[in-house]
């Protein structure tokens, strides 16, 4: 069973039913993509010992969320969100507080992220954040057939 606590007091574990809230906010917020099912990525990252969905609620609803999770030497957080009728707020930064906190009870010391090129709102978000950019250039392969490709 995954490790389900976090320090944040504002953030909780996304439960069993939130998966169509997430994916919702995910679409407000752009980061949905056709060729990656994200209520398939919510269900793999809850169901591994090294990675988790976070969220935020306000007036009952999700409006921040992470995906956090670590490679047993490196943490890495996907689909940082919050909707876009609640931004300037400061939620993006309380969920990646959450998000770096989940990391620091697992003994993980440092997080990676990738932003996509031309994104420039983001990269100084997470400027903000005391990110900054590392002198390395990220590459991928397709190591199998993506499970949930959308068909061509």
């Amino acid at each position: 069973m995954p490790h389900r606590d976090i320090e944040s007091a504002a953030a909780r574990v996304a439960r069993d039913g939130d998966g169509p809230a997430l994916v919702a906010l995910w679409a407000a917020a752009g980061l949905t993509r056709a060729w990656n099912d994200a209520a398939a990525d919510i269900a793999f990252a809850r169901g591994g010992p090294a990675s988790d969905v976070l969220v935020i609620e306000r007036a009952g609803r999700i409006a921040a969320s992470v995906m956090v999770g670590h490679d047993g030497h490196r943490g890495a957080v996907y689909y940082v969100a919050v909707d876009p009728a609640l931004r300037g707020q400061g939620l993006g930064r309380a969920i990646m507080a959450a998000a770096e906190a989940w990391l620091r009870a697992r003994g993980v010391w440092k997080l990676n992220l990738m932003v996509r090129r031309g994104n420039e709102g983001a990269m100084g978000f997470y400027a903000g954040l005391g990110y900054g950019e590392d002198e390395v250039v990220v590459m991928s392969k397709r190591v199998a057939p993506v499970p949930h490709a959308v068909a061509d």
